[in-house]
């Protein structure tokens, strides 16, 4: 073989495995298939826990909704879309997770760290892969000092960050497949 006929396949060879592959690469790690899956619906979420502030159901309904349109290219739907999420805030609960101790008899042990912790089950369905559908419950919490604040005081930042986290998971286990 000469040798421009040697160069040419050493040059086209290659060109032609990178034609024939397709990477598919999402910023925020979606598998979505667009040409499949285009609207997504999210059905008020209501608050069943029995504590925390009364708009708490609504809030979480709005942040995952402004979660999927910022880092999908779904479509909002009002109902029925291709991926729905509906459910309910189904636990909010304060703890006490350590306990200070005074050496004053008179004085009782109070709590000097308080947990603040959130569940929301969600039902997920995809229309076009009805394998992926699940039903499962989030959870997570956050701390705080009860002897330098209130809960009053840090209660919407809390549920903030919070709310975050379990948004965040719930995309990553139903349009991130992780």
């Amino acid at each position: 073989m000469s040798k421009p006929k040697l160069m040419f396949l050493m040059v086209l060879c290659p060109l032609m495995l990178l034609w024939g592959c397709k990477v598919e690469y999402s910023f925020t790690g979606t598998n979505l298939d667009y040409n499949l899956t285009q609207t997504f619906s999210v059905a008020n979420f209501f608050n069943d826990s029995g504590g925390g502030p009364a708009n708490m159901g609504q809030n979480f309904t709005e942040s995952i909704k402004d979660y999927f349109q910022r880092n999908t290219q779904l479509e909002l739907v009002q109902t029925n879309g291709d991926l729905q999420f509906e459910g309910a805030i189904t636990r909010y609960s304060l703890t006490p997770q350590a306990t200070v101790s005074t050496t004053d008899p008179n004085q009782p042990d109070r709590a000097g760290q308080m947990r603040l912790t959130i569940a929301v089950e969600v039902n997920y369905i995809n229309l076009s892969d009805e394998e992926q559908d699940s039903k499962k419950t989030y959870s997570f919490y956050q701390d705080y000092d009860p002897r330098s604040t209130s809960v009053l005081a840090v209660e919407t930042d809390l549920i903030d960050i919070i709310f975050e986290n379990i948004i965040q998971d719930i995309f990553t286990s139903t349009v991130a497949n992780w």
